[in-house]
């Protein structure tokens, strides 16, 4: 760069600069609202800013925040009071907009006896994803669940019992109506209680209270997007908005004519400087390259998949082809409900056609709120770095502009592994053994992929592989992976899973690793063999995770109870030594420690073997009375026929959510 383009590169950069630091320290109305509600802490750490605010005995700042969201102190401790009921505050986090609470009536008892259902209608509040639901039913005449529970000792009444329970989908509770005198529902975390211990651990995690998200509350939102702050008048019962200039309306900040001119001048500026200095700097690069270089700054194309031009947006996300909305739209029959294809933790997919034919499938995000925009754009920046056979294709989404945020993927038509076990799709004996030993394989394939790729899936479980026409896996839902920076040994995070395949060690240390993705393989193996669900609260309190049975099972040399009986493994020599072989590598990854646990990449290689094994050979060497008319069944295996039709559910259907990230 000559000397005169330096100098003005400087000059307009300076410029930009100062006009940038200008605006933003305008705008910012930090200073109005501290000078108007300053910040209040009851003793226990907690602070009370907007948009909550103090309740006080002389002095009560309603202007200073949502209406519902004041705060008094109580024994040096805030309190929200809810329609049902007081609550404690432990923790507010301001920068994930999250609070913590512990109900008043349960906070210092060793066994706490639930009082009310919480309810938070009209409230701009919404329980999260690593909240788990009790349901008490007090003082019973007998057990009200048809399968086998303990009663809560601490909390009996006379003769009366009392039980609890964990009900995901509060929808299928049991009819327990004639048996028992009250059914409570109490919210803890997940991170606080072992779901085979809830008898002993339920006290302790109701102490702990549980956590909730915010949203702006309606009639705030414009308001606060024009860069103020929102007070309620609880005397008018009207929202008044603190503006920045130092003004107040009743809706969204208007500014005063000199202030516009001001902040009008500013940006413009602002951006000129901008444009003149990327030219500047653009120029430089050209004259740095060699000639006929092509420019980095062209983007590349990606419409010669598509139809034609006008179907898709030209902007991109990371590379990846924008589809408009109403293309979407049409392709799925205006997202008609009987295009359906399932529904999981993040939004609901439909099948749907484009107009160049291809059968897609389109994943609705439920909202557009930060954390939904979170996963969209981290399944997209995932899906476009990796290219692998057994990975579901993302073919494009919408523009972050559009009315909804939609991810395009390839249809997969045969549904999950998890419907073929133990779902819709499930018929005795029609998944057999070598299709079955198929699939770990192709899913090891995929994992150990995504591992050398420094990508950690997160969420492995059955419901999110997928199975085509052949039986071959497409490995879906990359939502909550993450990339894993190549410089340390794990990363702290909040756990992120579904229950039944999340790694205890992740669970009870916040720590993420790769190993955390080879525990959640380890469950897989297990329904591949048992076909039985990961979780299941039917049976026996010990059993409800189907890894706490398979280790129990497995180090009882009682396998033979645990394996699908349809499988042969009684009857063909060479089905007993894979399962048995498989089942091994499945309790190695179950371990509860992760450096117990192999690699993907081992246990690919280990599933390779036993797979490609000849087991002929080593039968001649072992004295096994097999009948001779049961002898071959994994010689004729065959791949179960496909289903006849292509409308099969392709992601969770479990009434076990997803935790939230």
């Amino acid at each position: 760069m000559s000397k005169p383009q330096y100098h003005y590169f400087l000059h307009f950069s300076i410029l930009f600069l100062f006009f940038f630091f200008f605006i933003t320290s305008y705008c910012d109305s930090s200073d109005l609202i501290s000078s108007k509600c300053s910040a209040h802490n009851c003793g226990n750490g907690v602070t009370i800013k907007y948009p909550f605010w103090y309740i006080g005995d002389n002095n009560t700042d309603e202007y200073c925040g949502y209406p519902e969201f004041g705060l008094s102190c109580l024994d040096q401790e805030p309190i929200l009071r809810l329609p049902n009921d007081s609550f404690y505050v432990k923790n507010i986090n301001y920068a994930n907009f999250t609070i913590t609470l512990a109900d008043i009536d349960v906070t210092g008892q060793t066994c706490p006896r639930a009082r009310h259902n919480l309810t938070l209608e009209n409230l701009p509040l919404d329980f999260t994803n690593l909240d788990l639901n009790l349901s008490f039913y007090f003082n019973c005449t007998s057990s009200p669940f048809s399968f086998s529970t303990s009663a809560v000792g601490c909390l009996e009444f006379g003769k009366k019992q009392s039980y609890v329970i964990v009900m995901e989908n509060q929808s299928n509770t049991v009819n327990w109506i004639g048996k028992c005198e009250d059914k409570v529902i109490a919210t803890v975390m997940r991170t606080e209680i072992t779901i085979n211990d809830l008898i002993g651990g339920f006290g302790a995690a109701m102490n702990k209270g549980f956590m909730l998200d915010w949203s702006t509350v309606k009639g705030c939102g414009g308001c606060e997007d024009s860069g103020g702050y929102c007070g309620y008048n609880n005397t008018a019962k009207e929202f008044i908005c603190f503006c920045s200039d130092g003004t107040v309306h009743s809706n969204r900040c208007k500014g005063h004519p000199n202030v516009k001119l001001k902040v009008i001048i500013g940006v413009v500026a602002a951006l000129v400087g901008a444009v003149i200095t990327f030219i500047l700097f653009f120029i430089y690069l050209r004259r740095k390259r060699k000639p006929y270089a092509p420019s980095s700054f062209v983007s590349q194309s990606t419409t010669s998949d598509f139809s034609s031009k006008s179907d898709i947006e030209k902007g991109h996300y990371f590379r990846v082809p924008e589809f408009t909305y109403s293309e979407l739209e049409e392709a799925t029959n205006n997202f008609d409900s009987a295009k359906e294809l399932g529904e999981g933790g993040f939004g609901t997919v439909y099948y749907g056609k484009l107009r160049d034919g291809r059968a897609v499938a389109v994943k609705r995000l439920y909202e557009n709120n930060y954390k939904r925009v979170e996963q969209f754009m981290n399944e997209i920046d995932i899906l476009n770095r990796l290219h692998h056979q057994h990975l579901v294709s993302l073919y494009g989404c919408t523009s972050r502009h559009s009315r909804e945020l939609l991810l395009v993927y390839e249809y997969i038509p045969n549904g999950t592994v998890a419907d073929h076990l133990h779902g819709e799709s499930a018929k005795p004996g029609a998944l057999q053994w070598c299709t079955r030993m198929k699939i770990a394989v192709e899913t090891a394939s995929a994992l150990a992929y995504l591992h050398a790729s420094d990508i950690i899936h997160r969420d492995v479980k059955t419901n999110n592989i997928l199975l085509d026409d052949n039986f071959c896996v497409k490995v879906a839902d990359f939502g909550l992976s993450r990339l894993f920076p190549l410089d340390v040994t794990h990363v702290s995070t909040a756990p992120q899973g579904t229950p039944g395949y999340v790694d205890p060690e992740y669970h009870e240390c916040y720590q993420l690793t790769d190993k955390s993705d080879v525990y959640s393989f380890g469950v897989v193996l297990i329904e591949l063999i048992s076909s039985l669900p990961a979780v299941d609260i039917t049976r026996h309190r010990h059993e409800i995770n189907l890894s706490n049975m398979a280790i129990n099972k497995i180090q009882s040399d009682a396998l033979h109870e645990l394996v699908d009986h349809n499988l042969g493994f009684e009857s063909d020599y060479a089905v007993k030594s894979m399962i048995t072989a498989v089942a091994e590598m499945a309790f190695q990854c179950l371990q509860s420690a992760k450096e117990l646990r192999p690699s993907m990449e081992q246990v690919l290689e280990t599933l390779k073997e036993i797979q490609n094994k000849d087991y002929s050979i080593e039968k001649k060497t072992q004295e096994v009375d097999i009948p001779s008319d049961d002898v071959g069944l994994l010689k004729s295996c065959q791949l179960p026929p496909s289903p006849d039709t292509v409308m099969m559910k392709w992601i969770s259907t479990s009434t076990t959510p997803n935790f939230s990230g």
